[in-house]
Parts: structure tokens; C-alpha cells; sequence
């Protein structure tokens, strides 16, 4: 533990008192020890910051930023960027969990393969009804994202990979973020869609794992944004960032890798908010909805893409709105 860190992990919570001691634990249970990481708590009222500060007393690997104001998570993760000095960089945020092993497999195969970044699978913790989280199966957009495992790779090669769109299912180059100028949007959710595609479009090669390396919480008390989908601004955000992000991809000359996260949209994204839109008070959810669905549909042909037939009649009245 006296030896340099390789690792900085930038650990951004706002109100996370209920399961920030967690994801501490999971950093401490690292099989790789030579990691730093900068909690930053986003002016939080409860004591997730003093959580933090017992954190970095106990142990020196542990730095805290405590933001005046609430910024973000966007702006959140950039603050802490800016003190990243260590040649690996990675993510996690408060109410998650890191595997153990995720930080050696991930320095591991970027030793290896000189690799831009690497990207791991993802599974969802879920409230098990008893008070307690159970962890579910890896989903098939991840599934399709990360397997089989892949060194050095391109987009080109690989362009399913675009279904991963978390930063902490990531471990990157620091150098990488320094020569592209990478940062998080601010002021909007869904902050971490642009910043994925911009890698892979960016990366001269990535590295894929087929590990699970992060347990991704549902919370039970429903308070995570993610999960307020029927509230228009949260659509607005969803919206713009899955659209700003193919827009990426069409910018760079990806076009393969852009027709193939339309195919993700249509499959996944767009029947999960035509359920929601198909019962909302408000026609302008559906209007908005419909729009994204149709300029979706102009990168992919949606009579052509394999759905289950319970999924077709959504994706038909989006593309109807």
C-alpha cells in the first residue's frame, strides 16, 4: 500500500448515506490494493460526506472533495478529474459495488494489450423484498456488448459494444482522457451516454471483458433518477443524450456502429418508454417519444429488426406519435 497508486476510482455521491458504506467496502476489497479514490460528495444534507470523511481517516487511499453547492454528476466527476494523477482511471458511483477482482482484470489486460480503455459487463442489484439486494443476470444488450472477450479491438469490429454506455463499467488510460479532452456533460442526466460514445469513437483500440465487474442498484426507496422516466425532464435528458451520442457516432465516420445502436434503441429503449408514454397524462410524453422513434427508424429499418412479438406493437405506435 506504500507503493504509488495505479488506479484513481472517482466515487461521486449525492444523498447516499443509505448505501455509500457499500461501495467503500467494495473499494477496500479490492484484490488489487494500489488504488486511490476521490469521494466527492455533491453538497449532500445527509451524512454522506461524513461517511466520506471516516472513510479517508481510516484509510489514506480514501481523498474526499466536498462540493459547496450541488453541481451534478457530471460536474461532479469533472471536479474530481482534475486532481487524477495516477496512470489508470476508472469510476464508481456511492450506491453501487465494485467487484473484487474487477480492478486486476481490468490493469491486467490493459498491461497487456497497450489498450486505450477496457469495458466491462454489468448486472443490476435489486431489492430482494427482505430489506436486503439480490443480484440479477447479465442482461443481453450486455451480454452483446461484452462477450465473447476481446483484446485491442476497434468499433469497427465491434460495433455492439455502443450498448454499454456506463462510465463505471470502464477502466481507461488516464492519458487517454488527457489527449482527447474527454469530460462529463453538465447541468443534464444521462451524462455518461456522450462520453461512451466519444470513446469508443475515439480509441485508437479498447479491450472487452466478459467479467461482471460492477453490481448496478435499483434502489428499493425508488429515489434514483433512472427511475422517474414518466417525468418529462428526465425524458427530455434521456432523449438528448441518447440522440446527441448516435450523432457521435455519425460524426466520427462510425456508421456501422451508429446503425447499430439505432437497432439497440429500437429494441430496448424505445418500447421501455412507448409502455410508459402508452398511459401517460400527457400528450406531449408521446409526441416526444414519437419524434425520437422516427429518427431512430431513419439509421434502421424497425420492420427489420428481431423483437419479441410483444415489443412490435410498441415500437409501431411510437413510430405513429
Amino acid at each position: 500500500m506504500s507503493q504509488r497508486p495505479l488506479v484513481t476510482v472517482v466515487v461521486p455521491g449525492y444523498q447516499v448515506e443509505p448505501w455509500a458504506q457499500a461501495a467503500l467496502d467494495s473499494l477496500r476489497a479490492q484484490t488489487l490494493s494500489r488504488w486511490r479514490a476521490v469521494l466527492v460528495d455533491d453538497a449532500s444534507s445527509d451524512r454522506t460526506g461524513d461517511l466520506f470523511e471516516a472513510a479517508a481517516v481510516s484509510d489514506p487511499r480514501f481523498r474526499v472533495l466536498r462540493l459547496t453547492r450541488r453541481t451534478g454528476l457530471g460536474a461532479a466527476r469533472n471536479a474530481a478529474l482534475e486532481t487524477v494523477d495516477t496512470p489508470y482511471l476508472g469510476f464508481l458511483d456511492a450506491d453501487d459495488v465494485m467487484l473484487p477482482t474487477t480492478l486486476e482484470r481490468f490493469v491486467a489486460t490493459l498491461d497487456e494489450s497497450g489498450s486505450d480503455f477496457a469495458v466491462g459487463a454489468y448486472v443490476r442489484l435489486r431489492p430482494d423484498g427482505a430489506g436486503g439486494y439480490t443480484a440479477g443476470d447479465v442482461q443481453p444488450w450486455v451480454s452483446a456488448a461484452t462477450t465473447p472477450a476481446r483484446t485491442a479491438t476497434t468499433l469497427e469490429e465491434h460495433p455492439e459494444v455502443t450498448a454499454n454506455i456506463v462510465a463505471w463499467s470502464k477502466l481507461s488510460r488516464t492519458e487517454f482522457w488527457q489527449r482527447t479532452g474527454l469530460r462529463f456533460p453538465e447541468g443534464r442526466l444521462y451524462e455518461d451516454q456522450v462520453v461512451a460514445q466519444q470513446m469508443y469513437a475515439r480509441a485508437r483500440r479498447f479491450d472487452v471483458l466478459s467479467d461482471v465487474v460492477v453490481h448496478w442498484r435499483e434502489r428499493a426507496d425508488g429515489s434514483s433518477i433512472t427511475q422517474h422516466e414518466e417525468r418529462l425532464d428526465v425524458l427530455r435528458d434521456c432523449l438528448d443524450a441518447m440522440s446527441e451520442g448516435m450523432r457521435v457516432l455519425d460524426g466520427t465516420g462510425h456508421t456501422a456502429a451508429a446503425r447499430a445502436r439505432a437497432g439497440q434503441l429500437l429494441r430496448m429503449d424505445i418500447p421501455r418508454l412507448a409502455r410508459v408514454a402508452a398511459g401517460h397524462p400527457d400528450d406531449e410524453y408521446r409526441r416526444l417519444v414519437g419524434t425520437f422513434a422516427r429518427s431512430v427508424s431513419e439509421r434502421q429499418d424497425a420492420a427489420a429488426i428481431a423483437v419479441p412479438d410483444d415489443v412490435r406493437p410498441l415500437i409501431s405506435a411510437a413510430l405513429l406519435w
